[in-house]
């Protein structure tokens, strides 16, 4: 998706600089309804198509199409054929189902890791293939007993067994299992109320709140669709290899044997591996010879290199140039993100190197009296900040305790990481607006007119839609569920802030799906509205949680099932069974992760409070948002005019600024160099320039080369070994990483109870950080 930002379908020069120039390349122009590549899926767009997409120019390796933009996607990548097949069956709810504890109990414990990754997908649809495979197999069908004594029981047989495991079926087991495996951020609001605050939040109360934010969500993605989902341009790329995948399956069964072979001996492979670095020698969790090469130099040189070489425990550095071999944090994400959104992160990444040494070592900030990462709050001396004593039992500020406890600091990464939220916010915003809008607006004349130019959109059609009165009933009872949460609940938040939250939230979410939908990333919104629940309940942090669970979730859950939106409409499922499949799998995965994560607090609670926290468990997406909570009810003191911390909200005008600016630019320069101006992405450039400010950060530099091997090397080179195995390959090897890690997870790190480490010696040191990065007291000394 290299050029995803333009409007022009016309391929240009900057975009032909991005293929290898070896004399394999072919330009092949694209006309009507002709057909132009060797691909078996090219018989489907022998349909005539619609006259308002241009021609362009097609690059092709090797005989097979490179597929760099939407409207390639649709034309390359995804077969418009539909057998008509049941989507809705027993058999596809029970498969999905049951998977679905698996997939959203891992995405929990996940949560509560030095790095937050999310369930490989691939690996999921490709466990139900297997499973569901074996299901029309070996099950009794209604063919058995046709013509017998026991004829009586064939529709019983065909209802448990409706035959042949087809596409559709697989699409809506793995859709249940996915949507259950997102995971509900709301819960993590009441992790931080167990953590911080007692507070026992009630099961009738995380019931309501869970339902709302995610069933709001849905509703909203439902009410967005024509403009976020039924575009050619709106991909959701990191979709994609599922996608690939169900077709190959089930479209191309020949090869079936093959890609099974491959799959699920990377599984075990990997399976067996992950027990290596996670457990028995975490040392290759981070392995940096700079870190060995400092074991006798001064404690001072020995700070210095655990802040930049450091990086295989959670925040003890930034692992710069560290190698992991620990496939459980480096995951497929890169194997099938576009280049181009790899090319601007790693602008980032190494800005945050920059960034983050340099507040640190000028002690902006006081910064040196604190970790050089954390996401924890801190009194002014180091020391953890006592919050009890500002906000007591009722979760409210005591200014007389204010004065006499001080304001409290946050870490120099972390004040980076809110300017570079607000930077990003604000950049979205405008490149929404000024590169966007274009788009945006022809989405919108297609929403009216109840026409849209992609075929597979127009191929859906021939099924019932689901009305919008539906996910208006969504989010009618979405809302009254919040509202009881927010009168019986202990959220301190009141009704109006509540209407508040979900109106801002509703505003924002088209700008965040469009960013999503095109460039296959995000940007986190929290900030913004942390930033305005802090002006509207000030002195409340827990309010401010729930502001933000009811603004910023929603769009995050909206994002997500948007995504999924764009999956049935590339497979051609039924859209009222994509809501119901939707729905079923939202709850029962907002149910599962609520049961792991009081299973994990109650059984980790003192090491998720620390700062540090280790290798194996980290507290630190709960600490950020109650270090951002705490700081943001004290709005006016840390953020206002003459607070410390001023140009946090000032980030936002600066980062519209400076979109604004790019844009000037892109009108006079389209390019400057080989470079397309507009495809510079400002907002995920700010968003990674903080992407190391907490976690397990050792695992950078690989991601970086197995990005490049994929994206690059084997989708540039080998386009058809790409096609077939690359999503395949990640899938399997994310699979049998996470699966392992969910039974060492309640076996030996003790996500139930007592943890049972293993036996120390080189590779797993028995004291210091397992890097051998010992600096900043890891000794003990």
């Amino acid at each position: 998706m290299d050029s995803v930002t333009r409007l022009s379908r016309e391929v240009v020069p900057a975009d032909l600089l991005d293929h290898p120039l070896d004399g394999k390349i072919t330009s092949t122009r694209y006309s009507g309804g002709e057909k132009k590549t060797s691909l078996e899926s090219e018989k489907a767009f022998e349909l005539k198509w619609d006259p308002v997409i241009k021609d362009d120019e097609t690059v092709y390796v090797n005989g097979e199409p490179v597929v760099t933009t939407g409207l390639d996607v649709s034309r390359f990548l995804v077969d418009l054929r539909d057998d008509g097949d049941q989507a809705l069956t027993f058999r596809s709810l029970f498969l999905g189902t049951a998977f679905a504890g698996l997939g959203a109990a891992l995405v929990e414990i996940y949560n509560f890791k030095p790095i937050q990754v999310t369930v490989s997908t691939v690996f999921l649809v490709l466990l139900i293939y297997t499973f569901g495979v074996a299901w029309a197999k070996f099950l009794p069908q209604r063919s058995w007993v046709e013509g017998t004594r026991f004829a009586r029981l064939g529709p019983t047989f065909e209802f448990i067994n409706p035959g042949e495991f087809k596409i559709k079926e697989h699409v809506v087991s793995s859709l249940v299992t996915s949507t259950a495996a997102y995971g509900n951020t709301a819960v993590l609001n009441f992790a931080v109320q167990r953590l911080y605050y007692n507070t026992d939040v009630k099961a009738t109360t995380a019931i309501l709140a869970t339902f709302s934010t995610a069933c709001f969500g849905y509703g909203l993605c439902g009410l967005l669709r024509p403009l976020t989902v039924y575009p050619s341009e709106m991909v959701y790329w990191a979709n994609l290899p599922t996608v690939s995948i169900f077709q190959a399956l089930h479209f191309d069964t020949a090869a079936n044997r093959k890609r099974m072979k491959l799959f699920w001996m990377a599984f075990a492979a990997m399976f067996i591996w992950e027990i290596v670095p996670s457990y028995i020698f975490p040392l290759l969790s981070g392995f940096s010879i700079f870190c060995l090469a400092s074991q006798h130099a001064s404690p001072a040189v020995q700070d210095v290199f655990t802040n930049i070489f450091g990086g295989a425990e959670a925040n003890e550095g930034l692992g710069l140039l560290s190698l992991s071999f620990d496939w459980q944090y480096i995951t497929s994400v890169y194997m099938s993100l576009p280049l181009i959104q790899q090319a601007n992160s790693w602008i980032g990444c190494a800005l945050c190197y920059i960034i983050f040494l340099a507040i640190y070592y000028s002690n902006a900030w006081d910064s040196k009296m604190f970790p050089i990462i954390s996401t924890s709050i801190f009194a002014a001396n180091g020391s953890m900040y006592d919050q009890d004593a500002v906000f007591g039992s009722t979760f409210q500020l005591n200014q007389t305790a204010l004065e006499e406890v001080g304001l409290p600091y946050l870490t120099g990464s972390n004040i980076w990481l809110n300017i570079a939220s607000s930077l990003a916010i604000g950049g979205l915003i405008a490149h929404c607006v000024l590169f966007w809008s274009p788009a945006v607006r022809e989405a919108f004349a297609h929403a009216r007119s109840r026409t849209q130019p992609d075929p597979h959109w127009k191929a859906i059609q021939k099924y019932k839609e689901a009305p919008h009165w539906w996910y208006v009933c969504l989010l009618v009872l979405s809302f009254v569920a919040g509202l009881v949460v927010v009168l019986e609940g202990q959220t301190t938040l009141p009704w109006y802030s509540f209407v508040v939250a979900l109106l801002f939230g509703s505003f924002v979410a088209p700008f965040s799906q469009l960013l999503f939908a095109r460039m296959g990333n995000g940007i986190a919104t929290n900030q913004l509205m942390k930033m305005v629940a802090g002006a509207i309940v000030p002195g409340r942090p827990v309010a401010n949680l729930y502001f933000t669970m009811w603004s910023h979730d929603i769009i995050g859950q909206s994002i997500l099932l948007a995504g999924d939106l764009k999956i049935g409409q590339y497979l051609k499922i039924p859209p009222r069974t994509m809501f119901l499949t939707q729905v079923w799998g939202t709850i029962l995965g907002a149910a599962i992760n609520y049961v792991v994560m009081v299973s994990i607090v109650d059984a980790q609670h003192d090491i998720l409070i620390l700062p540090q926290g280790t290798n194996v468990w980290s507290g630190q997406v709960v600490q950020s948002l109650n270090s951002a909570a705490v700081t943001w009810s004290l709005a006016k003191e840390l953020y206002g005019p003459g607070g410390q911390y001023f140009i946090v909200p000032m980030g936002l005008f600066i980062g519209m600024g400076a979109t604004f600016v790019q844009w000037s630019i892109s009108k006079r320069w389209p390019y400057i160099g080989p470079v397309k101006v507009d495809t510079i992405m400002l907002p995920i450039i700010y968003m990674y320039s903080a992407w190391l400010s907490s976690g397990l950060n050792s695992v950078l530099t690989s991601c970086i080369i197995v990005g490049v091997v994929s994206q690059f090397w084997l989708r540039r080179y080998h386009p058809g070994w790409f096609k077939n195995y690359n999503y395949i390959l990640g899938g399997a090897l994310d699979g049998g990483a996470q699966v392992m890690i969910f039974i060492l997870s309640f076996a030996v790190f003790g996500a139930a109870g007592k943890d049972r480490p293993f036996p120390h010696w080189a590779g797993n040191p028995a004291v210091g950080n397992v890097d051998y990065c010992n600096g900043n007291g890891a000794l003990g000394s």
